[in-house]
């Protein structure tokens, strides 16, 4: 499997919504993570901790339901921390490549709001 963050087709043929919706469902993560990431952390290949302003919490958990109802191999999971909100994202070992598309989306939207 091949994916490119920079094009944004980090979507694997696994992920069951529709194409046509597929951009803007990238476009939704792009804005979370814009307006809402402060950072990421990476403890193993298959998990990746997205360190989120905790006044995102209804967008994050809303936008994680989404995208696990469609993409089912995403697991997300909330904690509450000093740091902020941890949305802890899990896959399992066949979609790491797919994590760490995710991944460079999401810390690319960090560091352009620097």
């Amino acid at each position: 499997m091949t994916i490119s963050p920079a094009q944004g087709d980090w979507v694997p043929s696994a992920c069951t919504l529709p194409s046509v919706e597929r951009p803007i469902r990238v476009a939704e993560f792009d804005q979370f993570f814009t307006t809402s990431a402060r950072t990421t952390a990476r403890p193993d290949p298959a998990r990746l901790e997205v360190i989120v302003d905790p006044a995102a919490e209804t967008v994050a958990r809303e936008l994680a339901g989404r995208e696990s109802s469609c993409c089912s191999f995403f697991t997300f999971d909330f904690a509450r921390t000093t740091e902020g909100l941890v949305m802890s994202v899990r896959v399992p070992p066949a979609y790491v490549e797919v994590l760490d598309a995710f991944a460079a989306r999401a810390q690319s939207a960090i560091e352009a709001r620097r």
